[in-house]
């Protein structure tokens, strides 16, 4: 049986360039009955704690280093004993929030991990953060994709160490040659597919957001 897929939703606030905004954060969980993998721990590591239950907790993945995505990662690590998962080049990032822990493993393309018998696939893709991460799960037909794809457009690119013709290329290149049945396990609101929103590319790039 492969793994299954859960959803939470924390709130609080997102940080940079000396502003703040509240957000939701969907925290997702991948995983069966004995292990899991936690993508994004954000804000709140006992309701995450409480969604993992007595499950082994075999990694917390960083999408990518904005506070409002791992601001409870240090804490969750410290409850559990897994390892923060992080792409290098988000590191810069990672440092506004925790200026004196580093990542315990760095995220490498093409890398893939494993839980509950299941591979997600590590695909860089920077732009709406230089080491912005995708992971896909083909077995379960998921993309879990941070802030990089939205139901409806790209992830925002108007602040720092972000770039909208990055971002554009990583969504053309790594994320919309994937099957169009695959699900899009999106960082905030509602899931979408690949299917629907490939055919907006063009209208993206015209809007220029």
């Amino acid at each position: 049986m492969s793994a299954r897929i859960d959803k939470i939703v924390t709130s609080g606030q997102f940080k940079l360039d000396g502003g703040s905004w509240d957000v939701d954060n969907n925290v997702w969980l991948v995983g069966d009955d004995s292990e899991v993998l936690v993508i994004d721990a954000a804000h709140d590591a006992e309701a995450i704690q409480r969604a993992i239950g007595d499950r082994r907790l075999t990694a917390i993945a960083c999408t990518h280093g904005h506070n409002d995505h791992i601001n409870a990662a240090a804490e969750l690590a410290d409850r559990t004993g897994a390892p923060i998962l992080l792409h290098p080049e988000d590191r810069v990032l990672w440092d506004m929030t925790y200026p004196d822990r580093k990542p315990d493993e760095l995220l490498t393309e093409g890398e893939v991990l494993t839980v509950a018998g299941t591979g997600l696939r590590i695909l860089h893709t920077p732009g709406h953060a230089p080491g912005a991460v995708c992971l896909y799960a083909p077995e379960l037909g998921a993309l879990f994709s941070g802030d990089t794809l939205f139901q409806g457009g790209p992830g925002a690119t108007g602040r720092s160490y972000s770039d909208f013709n990055v971002i554009i290329e990583s969504i053309r290149d790594s994320l919309l040659s994937l099957s169009p049945d695959v699900t899009v396990h999106t960082g905030h609101g509602d899931s979408t597919s690949i299917g629907a929103e490939a055919p907006q590319l063009d209208e993206w790039i015209k809007r220029g957001h």
